[in-house]
């Protein structure tokens, strides 16, 4: 199973230094993968009708294309997990121009995660309809993947027009590879009939919830050699001693793992570097 760990964007506030730091300790203890959130708008709490997201305008977040632009420059093993992408709320040509370029310059270690996303704030502020947001993203994820491999491209399929043109240069990987995001059963039916693979936010320990069991034997299985359901999960602050036989029990739900220290009480991105540390000490990782 292969262990990444989220990049805890909220608590690492405009500091190039501490990010390289944070990417190149991770590539150096032998983790596999950097994942990174997506919110491009925070929403202010005291509004009116209130705020209930995790997330306000307070919590700092990179863009991603160009976090993990930089990223890529500091290191040379770890792939890039967008996790997730908010997809519909953005011009679907411009976002597979910018994957495509990320993929160029990180020599295909790009993992495009996507997903509808719920905050409805960023939807309004970036002019797209919230509503239709699920048909809106199919049509994107089959027009990127031509964009991706076509060197010209002709398409109007009603969310997109497009005349005879084409990005360059294209991606190293083609397709980039992309997986899903969300736990509804859109969400699995559309892994199974088109995605690279799942991101399930699962933040508890042992055995997946038995709701999420019943979800990939129904949507899963019947493609289980093409698209095999990935997991994602955070660890709080547990004893090191028991870290080893949690990782354990998610070898069989899952062939990728991320490890999670945003909010959980660390106060410094030292403080980040040194939990990942102990994690990759106490599960036995190894470069």
């Amino acid at each position: 199973m292969k262990i990444g760990i989220v990049f805890p964007q909220t608590e690492f506030n405009g500091d190039p230094a501490a990010i390289r730091d944070f990417v190149q300790t991770a590539e150096d203890l032998g983790y596999t993968h950097i994942l990174a959130y997506d919110h491009i708008l925070g929403a202010n709490p005291v509004r009116p009708g209130g705020w209930s997201g995790p997330y306000t305008h307070r919590d700092p977040f990179y863009e991603p294309f160009l976090l993990f632009s930089y990223m890529a420059a500091l290191t040379h093993t770890l792939e890039f997990v967008t996790g997730i992408i908010i997809l519909p709320q953005r011009e679907t040509v411009l976002a597979a121009k910018q994957a495509a370029t990320l993929d160029v310059l990180c020599d295909g270690r790009l993992r495009l995660g996507v997903a509808t996303g719920w905050n409805k704030v960023e939807y309004v502020a970036m002019n797209q309809d919230f509503h239709t947001r699920g048909k809106r993203l199919d049509a994107q994820v089959a027009l990127m993947r031509r964009l991706w491999t076509e060197p010209l491209v002709t398409v109007d399929d009603g969310w997109h027009t497009i005349d005879d043109a084409g990005i360059n240069p294209l991606p190293v990987q083609r397709p980039i590879p992309i997986w899903f995001g969300g736990h509804a059963d859109a969400v699995l039916r559309r892994v199974a009939a088109t995605g690279d693979g799942w991101l399930p936010n699962i933040r508890t320990g042992g055995k997946p919830p038995v709701r999420w069991r019943s979800w990939t034997r129904i949507w899963l299985k019947p493609v289980a050699g093409r698209h095999r359901h990935r997991t994602a999960h955070r660890l709080r602050r547990r004893r090191p001693d028991r870290w080893a036989c949690i990782v354990a029990g998610w070898r069989d739900a899952g062939d990728h793992m991320t490890m999670h220290t945003m909010r959980v009480g660390l106060a410094t991105p030292g403080e980040h570097l040194e939990a990942m540390r102990t994690f990759a000490a106490a599960i036995g990782l190894a470069r």
